[in-house]
Formats: C-alpha cells, structure tokens, sequence
C-alpha cells in the first residue's frame, strides 16, 4: 500500500474514517473535484488506505462533460475541495461524505499493492473519454522513477501549481516528494508573481512546468530580476517544449528536465536527468529506469535504432485497464507494451527524441484537447453541412483549435462558436472559424490532416 508521510497522516486517518463512515469499502469509486489542495492528497492516501479508486475530475469541464465521467465511473462518493464548480454538488454520487466522526479509528491498511488507485480520464479519439486504471503498484513505481530522475531527496522543497487533477502535477512531481520525504507546497492553481514570490521566499528547488506556464513566466517584467537561484533544475511535463522557452531557462542557470508519457503510464516513461538536460536539449531523455521503451512499426514489430516509429511502453507503471473498455484496452496494450500513439526514434547515443503525434491530439496550454469531441459538437451547430478540427501553432498556448467549415443555409459565426458554450470546457473552444467550399480529402474519401492544419495556419 502506497502510505501518506507523517505530515498527512493525521488528515489521510481523520478522511479514511469519514469514508468508511459513508459506506465507501474496497474497489467503490471517490470523486474529488477543486483546486489543488492537501485535502486531495489526503483522499489518495485514505483510499489507497481502503483498497478504493479516487476519481480526479477536472473542474474546468463543462457540467455535461463531468456528469458523463461522474456516471461512467458511478462515483459512491464525491468530495468537493475548494474551488470546485457550484454545481458539483449535484453531479450524482451514491451517497454524500459522512460528518466528521467523534474519535478517529486507527488508519485501515485494507490495501494492497495491487488494488487499482487512480481512474484517471482522458480525452478520447472517438469523442469520448475513457478512464485509465493505475494500481498502487503503478504508481509506486512511477514515484521511483520520478525519485531517480530528478533526484530527490528529503532535503527537496518541490512547488507544485500545475493541477493535480492530471497525472502530471499529481505524480510526476508531488506523490514521488511525498514519498521521499520531501517538502511539497502546493499553490491552488498557478499565478505568476505568486510562483516568483513563493520560489525566493521558500527557496524552492524543483517545480514542473508545461510550455505555457513557461512562456508566462519569461514573458513576465520580472523574469529578469527574480530570485530563483535556489531552483535545482525545473521538470517539463509536455512532449515537445519549444527550444527557445529551454533556452531562456538554461541562461537563468535551469536546467529543464524533460518528461515524457502519458496518463496510461502514470504518466513517467521517458526522462531527462538534469545532465541530460543541459546535454542534449529537445531530447526527450532516456527510458525511466523502470520502463522499457521500444519504436515500432504499426503491427507491433520492433524496429532498429535510428528508425521512426510509434513509441510503446512496458513497465510497472502502465495502466492496468482502460475502465469497462475491453476493446479500447485491447488496442493499446498487446503482450504488456502500451502502444502511445506518439511518433518517435532513440538515436545511436540511446536518447529518445519525440516527432509528432498519430493521434490528432491538439495540446494547448499543457491540456491535452481531441478533435472528435469538438466535431462531435461542431456538426450539431446550425448551417454546418461538414466540418472538421485541427491544430493551429500558437505562440502562448503552444496551439490552439481551429474548426474548419463548410457552411450551410442558416450558417453564422458567432452563433456556431456560441454553440460549444456549456458544452465543453472553454479551453477546449475553437479559436477561429475558416470558410471552405469542402473540406480536403484524399481518394480514398478520408480528411486530410495536413491541408487541414494549412488552412488553419494561412488564416
């Protein structure tokens, strides 16, 4: 059983009484929804405590898409943290969290290496999300490789302000300080002056990063004349992190140690050491120490150094199962390598370098957003006769979503970029509108990505 530090010790025992209280046993599904907050890792920790799955929900979804997670992963519990969404309150749960009890029980120690911990969703391909399950086991190893890639100690004082609803802030980072005995300072969401404030005043020295947050930060008037000497290197949980945004943080004296994965490995499978970082920037590292990692071709073969191919994955770490999605998993998981979906070679030095995605996944400000769940709610708009998603580069967000459109009778622009409110995450809107005559496709009848993604650019 993964065991929280003594510092959390008392909160995790006080909430693992609460939810037994409420019914929760071995195997039911707890929400939690909020800004990051130590009531969060409490609620890891007290359901690892039990043999319980945590739910983490992202409240920066739009209602309808929660309540299709909520009822997917038919929740017996939902907490809510501060900061959560007012209507969270009514999103269904099995029953509602017990009152704090009189006297506080000794911490149940009902789980085991191998009960499933975190259901984490992720936006997928085909519209929906789908519920990666990580076990204890899993994510224990993932710490451990996340502890010899940055070097962890007790001596560390990690800021963590990236959500710790995604497994990047949760576990590449913050679980792995918990669990070497380090200091974690958690800040409710990120703020820059607030992030240049607490990293002099409390002489942080790690933090993670994504490419946004980055630019932010060296684009902020105190960039120059900050204090962050104390930073021992800073950890960048994205695939590809523009050079020049490296490079800014490498003049500081930084190191920025790359990471690579995905949250069906927890997320740690490939990483930078901080020698590797200042050695070779734009690689994405080497496999983590308990990861194996391979390029192969679309059957599964295996290829030589030097080839480009999909990147797979094979360790402790690797989700367990895609939530009551036996084909789903099936596709992805073949004799325990997990395909990524990612386009990638390892040179003849053994550093992995990451090219581009198979999947159509557009990353913007570090969330990751799918165009066939944009189109699913693009092509109910009124006047659309077809339409498709892509990415366009941005220089803030790294990219953005751009619909492309053929329109119809009836058809307006600010009506059909209206259309997506309440219906997904505001991140997740397009940002722009292009009019096409019809959309560019091949022979064979399928979109074309590439002219799609030229459309979006020219415009």
């Amino acid at each position: 059983m993964i065991r929280p530090p003594q510092a959390l010790h008392e909160a995790t025992q006080r909430l693992a009484a609460r939810l037994t209280a409420s019914g929760a046993t071995r195997g039911d599904r707890v929400g939690w929804i909020g800004l990051n907050d130590p009531s969060m890792l409490a609620a890891l920790y007290a359901c690892a405590a039990l043999g319980a799955i945590l739910v983490p929900l992202n409240w920066r979804l739009a209602e309808e898409e929660l309540r299709w997670i909520v009822g997917d992963a038919e929740l017996a519990l939902l907490i809510t943290g501060p900061g959560a969404p007012d209507f969270a309150t009514t999103l269904p749960a099995r029953t509602t969290l017990a009152a704090e009890p009189t006297s506080t029980p000794p911490l149940p120690q009902h789980g085991k290496p191998e009960d499933p911990l975190l259901l984490v969703y992720t936006s997928g391909t085909t519209g929906r999300p789908k519920g990666a399950l990580l076990t204890q086991a899993a994510i224990a190893a993932n710490a451990d490789n996340a502890i010899a890639l940055f070097g962890l100690t007790p001596q560390d004082r990690v800021l963590t302000v990236l959500p710790m609803f995604h497994v990047g802030g949760l576990n590449i980072q913050t679980v792995p300080a918990l669990r070497i005995g380090a200091t974690v300072i958690l800040h409710p969401r990120f703020d820059p002056d607030a992030f240049f404030d607490t990293v002099a005043a409390e002489r942080i020295t790690l933090t993670l990063l994504v490419p946004a947050v980055m630019r932010a930060l060296v684009t902020h008037p105190r960039w120059p004349t900050s204090d962050l000497s104390s930073l021992r290197a800073i950890g960048a949980g994205s695939s590809d992190v523009p050079l020049e945004l490296v490079a800014a943080f490498h003049a500081r004296g930084i190191p920025v140690q790359q990471i690579y994965g995905a949250t069906e490995t927890c997320p740690i499978a490939i990483g930078q050491t901080r020698e590797e970082a200042l050695a070779a920037p734009g690689s994405i590292g080497r496999p983590a120490p308990l990861c194996a990692c391979r390029i192969q071709d679309a059957e599964g073969r295996e290829l030589p150094t030097g080839a480009t191919g999909e990147i797979a994955i094979r360790g402790p770490n690797v989700m367990q199962t895609y939530w009551r999605a036996p084909e789903a998993t099936a596709a992805v998981l073949r004799e325990g390598w997990f395909a990524t979906g990612d386009v990638g070679r390892m040179d003849e030095n053994g550093r992995w370098w990451f090219t581009d995605r198979i999947k159509h996944v557009i990353i913007s400000g570090g969330e990751n957003i799918y165009p066939a769940e944009l189109e699913r709610v693009l092509l109910t708009a009124p006047g659309i006769l077809e339409g498709a998603v892509c990415a366009r580069p941005d220089p803030r967000w790294g990219e953005v979503p751009v619909a492309i459109v053929v329109p119809g009778p009836g058809f307006d622009r600010d009506v059909l970029l209206h259309h997506f409110e309440g219906r997904l995450a505001r991140f997740k809107h397009p940002r722009d509108v292009v009019l096409v005559s019809a959309l560019p496709r091949t022979a064979l009848g399928k979109v074309q990505l590439s002219a799609l993604r030229a459309l979006a650019a020219a415009r």
